[in-house]
């Protein structure tokens, strides 16, 4: 991939981003301009998707775990609180392509990367020590805890300047994933 082919993928990511952001409604935006030759096919857009929702979970959790490192769970719940505010869209796209893939292999991506987040919200907050099926358990267990405490944002209106953020703005975000 060239360098060319990176930022142009990366900006039609972040389209794709603001879009399912501001529709919410669960579905990926095929629409929008570039996908089609950018990403190819709905997997791989879904799975680029579901890649900026787990590493921005994960970069989330780490930060809350700096603020308080006494409450592990209490830190992850809060980072994948704070992860939904963000990313409000992708969440419902996720959410909805685990509930109802479109084939096999889209059932097996998402039930895989279901798992490994679960994994990931069990080990973060103390209650795992080994990457297996228990912490699967536990960790849907933290996610479900997640859902039911969480109190979505309303969405703010946004400028155009918003939904383009400057250099600065975008570099911050990237070191924060």
């Amino acid at each position: 991939m060239t360098w060319k082919s990176f930022h142009s993928r990366g900006e039609i990511l972040r389209d794709v981003i603001t879009t399912a952001n501001g529709r919410r409604d669960g579905l990926l935006p095929l629409d929008v301009d570039g996908v089609a030759e950018t990403f190819g096919d709905e997997l791989t857009l879904l799975g680029a998707l579901q890649l900026r929702w787990h590493t921005r979970l994960a970069g989330r959790i780490d930060r809350e775990l700096m603020q308080q490192p006494m409450d592990l769970e209490g830190a992850v719940v809060a980072a994948w609180h704070a992860t939904a505010d963000e990313l409000p869209g992708v969440l419902a796209i996720v959410d909805h392509y685990r509930a109802e893939p479109q084939d096999a292999a889209m059932a097996d991506a998402m039930t895989k990367s279901a798992t490994k987040e679960r994994i990931m919200l069990a080990m973060m907050a103390g209650r795992v020590s080994a990457p297996d099926q228990a912490a699967a358990r536990v960790g849907a267990a933290i996610e479900a805890q997640a859902r039911a405490t969480y109190r979505p944002v309303r969405p703010q209106p946004t400028s155009r300047r918003a939904a383009h953020p400057r250099l600065l703005a975008r570099l911050k975000a990237a070191l924060a994933a």
